[in-house]
């Protein structure tokens, strides 16, 4: 094979001699010149072979930069996606600077598909006063045909930032940290949480659970751990590996239980005041009833302004009774303390304005150390009044896991429409299986508990109407919605 530098040896003939020669034919690799015959085969090769390096970096150019394109669109996606995420925890009245930079931070790298061999670094800056989070990404990317330019690798660097403008509540927290299910939806129950968020502490891989054709809509999902069941269930699907966020009411005051307090009389058809038993319409105040409050027989209760606190006993309201009140704090003291409002129950409540619980509807002692299902109390301890019609209580359903003593908080009612304002039960497990709307008449209804467990087919409405009522949002879980606006 004949190098490109080293050409081989041209005979040259004048061209009358050539022509004198009648058996030479001409190669088609020859041309005439100045009356010569030329052999041009080594030029041709040395110009193909230049022009063939040129077109060889043009085409692997091309491809470099369509590759380089793709990934800047995708890691700006990423870190568009992970501002967003930290600019709605900055909404959450609760959040720190680490919280917002964690969860920035995760949701980049989730969404960014990161590839070992190339080298990522990430910054999340978090202003001072909690306004904005700005992250910046940077990817070295190896060239597949840069060499040819003497560039064998190339930084892809993409930035987004997410101004605040306003905070948006957080309208429902589970404050158990590893328990599985501390958030668990199943059946057909809904959450619906527009303008808010639904937060859970705990970093099991299914900390949140939905299951079978139940849905949880909010502004923003989160979880410190991870989440169980179809992408459809959470709309949006969930965050996970959120940080922790610390109870937001831990330092809140709350009532302390006084002296014992009967029912009147006349609650009671027959006189008796012993057990808390009301089966007679009337009016009750405000005070300690120990041993808690049996609403039954179609009595329909109405309570004055104040706290009423539930100790040593749980709060049922059965057999069609009906319990209202404004201006009203329900608070639960003591191991068998909880509550009750079963099937065929109506309830309407709403927070106190003004006081030490105002804003806050139900609350509980901190602690609980052997806790009484009061679903299983109300049926050995009234099993008696039960009837056809109106027949027991179904057993409550299981957690899917537990790691310390909860009480339980239970919401059968197809008629609990009104619950304004915060229900705080750090150690409560909250359970709703009711097969109509919860809440839904409420101007706003925040929870935090250690758990929050929905069941058959109700549809829970955390709403955010706070300029609808006179009931203050406590300080905590925030007041004010508020609007994102990305930049990059």
């Amino acid at each position: 094979m004949r190098s490109l530098f080293n050409p081989p040896q041209v005979k040259v003939v004048p061209l009358e001699e050539a022509i004198d020669e009648p058996r030479f034919e001409v190669p088609s690799t020859l041309s005439r010149r100045d009356g010569f015959l030329v052999d041009c085969r080594g030029g041709v090769a040395i110009i193909f072979g230049l022009s063939a390096t040129l077109l060889l970096g043009l085409v692997g150019g091309g491809v470099d930069y369509a590759r380089l394109s793709y990934r800047r669109t995708q890691l700006q996606s990423a870190v568009d996606a992970g501002t967003l995420a930290g600019g709605n925890t900055l909404k959450l009245a609760s959040s720190t600077v680490e919280s917002v930079q964690g969860v920035t931070e995760q949701t980049v790298r989730d969404s960014a598909h990161l590839l070992p061999d190339r080298p990522f670094t990430l910054t999340v800056t978090v202003a001072k006063d909690k306004t904005s989070v700005f992250a910046r990404a940077e990817e070295t990317v190896r060239l597949a045909f840069g060499a040819f330019l003497g560039i064998r690798t190339t930084v892809v660097a993409v930035q987004a930032r997410a101004n605040v403008v306003g905070k948006m509540r957080l309208c429902m927290l589970t404050l158990d940290q590893s328990a599985p299910g501390a958030f668990n939806l199943q059946t057909r129950a809904e959450v619906t949480a527009d303008g808010c968020s639904l937060y859970s502490n705990s970093s099991n891989v299914k900390g949140m659970f939905g299951g079978d054709s139940a849905m949880a809509k909010a502004q923003t999902i989160c979880s410190a751990g991870g989440y169980s069941g179809a992408r459809a269930n959470f709309a949006p699907p969930p965050q996970t590996g959120c940080p922790t966020l610390g109870d937001p009411l831990k330092d809140r005051s709350l009532p302390v239980p006084g002296s014992c307090m009967p029912i009147p009389a006349s609650a009671n058809s027959k006189g008796d005041t012993s057990k808390n038993l009301v089966d007679q319409s009337v009016t009750l105040d405000p005070g300690t009833y120990c041993g808690g409050l049996h609403i039954t027989k179609k009595a329909n209760v109405t309570l004055r302004s104040g706290i009423y606190v539930m100790k040593d006993g749980p709060l049922v309201v059965d057999q069609k009774g009906s319990l209202t009140g404004t201006d009203v704090g329900l608070f639960f003291a003591g191991d068998q303390a909880g509550l009750l409002f079963d099937k065929k129950s109506t309830i309407s409540l709403a927070a106190p304005t003004t006081g030490i619980m105002a804003g806050l509807l139900m609350a509980e002692d901190r602690t609980v150390s052997s806790p009484v299902d009061p679903t299983t109390a109300i049926i050995s301890f009234v099993g008696a009044l039960l009837s056809p019609l109106s027949p027991a209580p179904s057993p409550t359903p299981q957690p899917l896991g537990l790691t310390r003593p909860l009480r339980t908080y239970r919401i059968i009612s197809d008629d609990a429409r009104t619950m304004l304002g915060t229900i705080y039960l750090p150690v409560g497990r909250l359970v709703i299986d009711a097969d109509k709307p919860v809440a839904d008449q409420s101007a706003y209804t925040v929870i935090v508990a250690a758990q929050v467990n929905l069941y058959e087919g109700p549809n829970l409405y955390l709403n955010a109407n706070y300029d609808a009522t006179s009931v203050p949002v406590p300080k905590g879980v925030g007041p004010i919605s508020g609007k994102l606006l990305l930049t990059q």
